[in-house]
């Protein structure tokens, strides 16, 4: 049954990132009909959000783009800091969307920020500890529930990932309107590219825990 389920849960994550990334290439192609570039976006969604302490970076590769709130960056990588397109424009405005939520206190940025120290450094050991849970199972089983603790703050990490993300693109899809960065059209397609990066978190949080119940059959000497 597990397989079964981690077959579907990866032929879907398979054809959610396949989509994205073929929507992503199309409205990337999309000129923006206001010229504004993603540097540009980023930049005058943090003014009308009267957020002045927030520096815009470029950073390498591509879909790196991120918000680190712990020296207060949105770095954006080089198609999209540069591109002048509707796919630029949906994530420079998303990412700043998380700084919004920063300067906001939003609860659940908030309480994603304060599970991160936790979290890194239970992810160095986790593996080992997991494996080393697995071989010692009918010796020592405690070592096992040490890792599947372990291994649900990750999944739980995932899963307050999801509001956090959402958030940000409803709050980014909401400026790009009313600051008329987007015309009508490609309101939509802006609003289409954020929602499969965000189908994106929604297959990952689903593959952790699917990962973790099966872990937990293991402990409970249930196996497939």
């Amino acid at each position: 049954m597990y397989i079964i389920l981690m077959i579907v849960i990866m032929a879907a994550s398979w054809a959610v990132g396949a989509r994205f990334k073929s929507r992503f290439n199309k409205y990337a192609a999309t000129p923006l009909s206001s010229g504004l570039s993603g540097l540009e976006v980023a930049e005058r969604m943090l003014r009308d959000n009267d957020i002045h302490d927030v520096k815009i970076t470029s950073s390498e590769g591509q879909l790196t783009d991120h918000y680190n709130p712990t020296n207060k960056t949105v770095n954006l990588s080089h198609d999209v800091y540069y591109g002048r397109s509707v796919a630029a424009a949906a994530v420079a405005a998303h990412e700043v969307g998380h700084a919004v939520q920063h300067a906001r206190a939003y609860s659940w940025l908030t309480f994603r920020s304060a599970m991160v120290p936790a979290l890194s450094i239970s992810s160095k050991f986790m593996p080992w500890v997991l494996l080393g849970g697995i071989l010692t199972l009918n010796v020592f089983p405690q070592l096992l529930l040490l890792g599947i603790v372990m291994f649900a703050l990750t999944t739980l990490f995932t899963f307050i990932t999801l509001p956090v993300e959402f958030d940000a693109s409803r709050r980014a899809l909401a400026w790009l309107n009313t600051a008329n960065v987007t015309s009508s059209q490609q309101h939509t397609q802006a609003q289409d590219a954020l929602k499969w990066a965000a189908m994106t978190y929604v297959v990952a949080a689903l593959s952790s825990l699917a990962t973790l119940l099966y872990y937990v059959m293991i402990y409970m000497g249930r196996r497939d």
